[in-house]
């Protein structure tokens, strides 16, 4: 029984329409592994249980009368804390939040629940969440279920260490800047970055305004590709609230589009070292779909040093721009990974309205740039980041005799911040192994506004690569 907590989400969903399990047993088991799991992972910031228990019993009947269901119903998900669960906290693990309860659910919570999800909770995030690592002043840090001396990233952190160790069947995290990505690769999970505007992004904290609705996203995370495709399913659509919302249908591609793909591939960007696991992996998924038939070539898309330069302009000094108002006069309630964000922000020059003008027309012209570049190559692999999770703390490694830093220029977070300021969809999905034994995923990035084609081409992957495998804590 203790297994069916590791199982895929669809696989989950299926079992619950057979009534092979019950939403309300399913249930249980996860909040049996959360008291058992959670005091050595810290992925929570709470734990709904009485509503959770209200909603698998009304799932059951749902299920026991034959009436229509959802497609999630009775499966239990998650939300990471800075998206709106009415009745939850959503301090983004500030002090200066620490009142901030929501009132409703996001649009895409609702629509989880109207798919006949069960919300166990909700997950822990660094401050303002302008950190690659989980750790804040109000809940502590999240450790990661492969190795709880070492990070599951950030910063939808608490999200990718539940899933990964079975304490959630998926959720949704947000990504600025990697958030959803980093921690699926460091965890061995599944994310999917989709394009700006397909999910809706309304009720999350902070809002995607400015340069923040054409770089920021809300996006899936599970154990599968195919629970990404799921839950992407479920929630996608336009909603008022979203600044960046797009009337786009989300739609499967037929086989034969998916067939005639052209898959780029490169191991790294000649600027920022990757581990030589990290080649591998990449490696790996490039024959893996050389196996299942699909033609590939190398292809590294031009302008992606400038890329990253843009990323941090839009995302870091605009952010800083924004969160200094805040925490003036409250430093001494601001955590130290915060303090060491806002660090790097002050080192440079004060961001000018110039200056962000430039960032933002040279984001448009490099998109330009890549349009036609992709025009035979609908989708490309490359490495999710430059190393595998690290260990607390940890801000600066050796790579081939190169130094790679956080956050700082060669920064090897880079292979994700790209993806942010051009507006891909790009997946991340678990491909190799580091001489740790941690896991590594790799990146599928596709043209905007195809999501769904990113999906299909990471399935293929995990079918021949095997996909995910469970950390030894979730078994023991």
């Amino acid at each position: 029984m203790n297994d069916l907590a590791l199982l895929p989400l669809t696989g989950l969903a299926r079992l619950l329409r057979d009534r092979a399990v019950s939403p309300v047993q399913l249930l249980e088991l996860h909040l049996a592994r959360i008291t058992r799991l959670d005091p050595l992972l810290n992925a929570f910031v709470t734990v709904d249980t009485e509503r959770a228990l209200s909603d698998a019993r009304r799932a059951e009947r749902v299920l026991a009368a034959g009436t229509p269901a959802g497609p999630l119903c009775g499966v239990p998900l998650t939300i990471k804390s800075s998206i709106d669960v009415a009745g939850l906290r959503t301090e983004t693990g500030s002090r200066l939040r620490a009142d901030a309860v929501a009132l409703s659910d996001a649009p895409l919570v609702e629509r989880l629940r109207r798919a006949g999800a069960i919300i166990l909770g909700n997950t822990n995030a660094p401050e303002f969440l302008m950190a690659y690592e989980t750790d804040n002043l109000l809940h502590g840090r999240t450790n990661n279920p492969w190795d709880l001396e070492r990070t599951a990233g950030g910063s939808s952190g608490g999200e990718a260490a539940a899933i990964a160790a079975g304490l959630s069947a998926g959720g949704f995290g947000s990504d600025g800047g990697g958030s959803v990505r980093v921690p699926a690769h460091f965890t061995g999970i599944c994310a999917l970055k989709p394009t700006p505007g397909r999910i809706p992004a309304t009720g999350h904290f902070p809002t995607g305004l400015g340069p923040f609705a054409l770089i920021g996203v809300v996006g899936p995370m599970a154990r599968t590709v195919e629970d990404l495709g799921l839950l992407a399913e479920a929630v996608a659509g336009p909603d008022s609230g979203d600044a960046a919302s797009a009337p786009v249908a989300w739609r499967r591609p037929g086989a034969a589009d998916v067939r005639a793909t052209v898959i780029g591939y490169f191991e790294d960007d000649r600027a920022t070292p990757v581990t030589s696991e990290t080649r591998g992996a990449v490696r790996a998924a490039v024959a893996a779909v050389e196996r299942a038939g699909f033609a590939t070539r190398p292809f590294r898309p031009g302008g992606l040093e400038r890329a990253r330069d843009l990323w941090w302009v839009m995302f870091g000094l605009a952010g800083g721009f924004v969160i200094r108002p805040t925490v003036a006069g409250n430093e001494r309630n601001i955590s130290p990974i915060l303090r060491e964000f806002l660090g790097l922000v002050e080192s440079e020059p004060p961001l000018t309205a110039a200056r962000l003008m430039e960032a933002w027309i040279g984001r448009d012209e490099l998109r330009l740039a890549l349009a036609p570049e992709m025009r035979e190559v609908g989708v490309f692999i490359c490495p999710a980041c430059s190393i595998p999770a690290f260990r607390h703390g940890d801000r600066e490694w050796t790579i081939d005799g190169a130094t790679v830093r956080y956050l700082r220029r060669p920064d090897i977070f880079t292979y994700a911040q790209w993806f942010n300021l051009l507006g891909n969809p790009a997946l991340v999905l678990p491909a190799g192994r580091s001489a740790e034994e941690l896991p590594i995923g790799v990146q599928v990035v596709g043209r905007p506004y195809e999501d769904e084609l990113v999906i299909e081409i990471g399935a293929a992957i995990e079918r021949e690569l095997g996909g995910y495998q469970p950390p030894r804590l979730a078994t023991t």
